[in-house]
């Protein structure tokens, strides 16, 4: 099988890309890469946590390979970052990144770009996509996921927080694509067919930042039972890289 790694969020356009390539058949997924804001502790733009994002990685038996990037961080120094990470994997025998990615040219463009610096590529098997039919199949094969970030200038704050089913969709503006393919919301995973267990987590308050992005914290479950608080439980969000 072809040696890969999924570009993960922890959101649902990652876990679609990731079950897509297992259902294939052809693929061994190595480990999941994302990028983390150091100092929060968060994953970028997503702005859950990290000890969720583990818990991710442990309910799908893979590893979670985290990017750490500044608070402040600018595209040049992602870049650095990434491209440190994937010549790690490079020298393993992986020459493809899976990326859900859906309709946007640049953004697919800008990611191809940085790949092939280092002799890589990406997979991308939720392209072109009908994002309404997406949006429909991941709750139907049983997918569930929680919306961890709406942009206000799309969503008001009560979207914050939601499950994304199938009143959330039906809730949506027109204006705003069902997957959340121009950035209007942001979601967390926390079960489904290609997960082993569910993501046990409560849900926390919802803050406005940099008075545009509304963030519905999520809290895990289980820190009683590992003995300690999590370091990260008063750390600030962080919503964009």
């Amino acid at each position: 099988m072809t040696k890969v790694i999924v570009s993960w969020s922890g959101g649902k356009d990652s876990a679609m890309a990731l079950y897509a390539v297992r259902a294939s058949g052809t693929y061994e997924v190595l480990a999941l890469l994302t990028t983390v804001t150091e100092g929060y502790d968060r994953i970028s733009m997503h702005g859950v946590r990290r000890s969720l994002l583990e818990e991710q990685s442990r309910s799908l038996n893979i590893p979670a390979e985290k990017i750490y990037i500044s608070q402040k961080s600018s595209n040049e120094e992602y870049e650095a970052r990434l491209k440190e990470k994937l010549l790690l994997y490079r020298r393993q025998g992986v020459s493809s990144v899976v990326i859900g990615d859906i309709f946007l040219e640049d953004l697919r463009k800008y990611r191809e770009e940085n790949l092939a610096k280092i002799g890589m590529k990406g997979i991308f098997p939720l392209w072109k996509r009908d994002t309404a039919a997406l949006a429909r199949e991941f709750i139907d094969v049983g997918f569930k996921a929680v919306i961890t970030c709406v942009d206000s200038r799309h969503l008001p704050r009560e979207f914050a927080g939601r499950e994304f089913d199938r009143q959330f969709l039906s809730d949506l503006p027109a204006s705003v694509d069902p997957c959340g393919e121009n950035g209007e919301f942001h979601s967390f995973v926390y079960d489904g067919p290609v997960l082993g267990h569910p993501v046990l987590h409560r849900k926390g308050e919802i803050v406005l930042r940099d008075n545009r992005f509304y963030y519905c914290d999520l809290l895990p479950s289980r820190e009683s039972r590992q003995g300690r608080h999590d370091a990260t439980s008063k750390a600030p969000l962080k919503e964009k890289v």
